[in-house]
């Protein structure tokens, strides 16, 4: 798990994001509550949340590529974020699921809840290109 955290973006240590734990073989990521991710008083901003699935969809396509033992870069060419209730002054965690991976396309859902893991604050579809390393 220490190696996909390596590889989340810079912005996830300057947010205090973690690795948690494991949901169906796939990183659980967590992220505390700060001035850095308030919205109105009291509540995360959206881009904040967008930003935790984000990260949990490349954690889950990273640790699908490690157990692939594929060398592959990959890049996001479409994400759809849908906003299901205000997050509270809480920790957010969010984990990615792979809806399919194939040679030149992967599809990740991804969800983020705070106290009740079947009360989702947030859930994104995103589509992200996959290329072989060095082409």
């Amino acid at each position: 798990m220490n190696k996909v955290f390596d590889q989340l973006p810079p912005y996830a240590a300057a947010l205090g994001v973690e690795i948690l734990g494991q949901e169906n073989n796939m990183p659980i990521i967590t992220m505390p509550y700060s001035d850095k991710v308030a919205g109105r008083p009291g509540y995360w901003h959206g881009g904040a949340m967008s930003a935790i699935l984000e990260m949990a969809a490349i954690a889950a396509i990273m640790t699908k590529l490690n157990m692939l033992d594929d060398e592959i870069s990959f890049k996001q060419v479409n994400v759809t974020v849908d906003f299901l209730r205000g997050g509270v002054q809480a920790p957010i965690q969010a984990v990615g699921i792979i809806t399919r991976i194939g040679r030149t396309l992967a599809n990740v859902e991804a969800v983020a809840w705070q106290d009740d893991r079947h009360k989702l604050v947030a859930s994104a579809q995103m589509h992200y290109l996959l290329e072989a390393a060095g082409k």
